[in-house]
């Protein structure tokens, strides 16, 4: 049996800048979107979740596969919006397992408020500095690593 595989000096910058770089842009935008929102970069992304669904509404289990996130952690960001008057919860007539959170009209309106800043630091701190062959690099090489931990080909 062979030893672990270490990485290389290339795989190891790469390793390293992607780790370095997705902890401070995560701070970074959760920073922007608390002061000028009050939401956390999590529950942004379920707002735009739900706003792009059909009828504003996911399944919990749903919701919590898009965002790989275990559903602890999802119905407690859902507990916070629900509180807000964000989200709201219904239950399947035909399923009784089955919980759905559905955007409301205040969650539709905190989102597109929040949309603009929030886009704008995207582009400062992410998009701006890269020119369009790094960005279709990265875009080519998350993409396939996204499949791989989704279990697709």
């Amino acid at each position: 049996m062979n030893g672990p595989r270490w990485l290389d000096e290339h795989e190891q910058r790469a390793w390293l800048a992607f780790l370095t770089v997705t902890g401070m842009l995560s701070r970074r935008l959760d920073q922007q979107l608390e002061r000028d929102s009050g939401l956390s970069h999590l529950q942004y992304e379920i707002l735009v979740r739900l706003s792009a669904a059909p009828d504003h509404e996911l399944r919990m289990t749903e919701l919590a596969d898009a965002l790989l996130d275990s559903k602890s952690k999802l119905t407690y960001q859902i507990d916070r919006l629900e509180q807000a008057g964000l989200v709201r919860r219904r239950s399947c007539p035909s399923d009784m397992r089955a919980v759905y959170a559905v955007l409301t009209d205040a969650g539709q309106y905190t989102l597109e408020e929040a949309a603009p800043g929030h886009v704008a630091a995207v582009r400062e701190l992410f998009l701006d500095p890269l020119t369009p062959d790094q960005l279709t690099a990265i875009a080519d090489g998350l993409g396939a690593v996204g499949r791989k931990l989704r279990g697709e080909r």
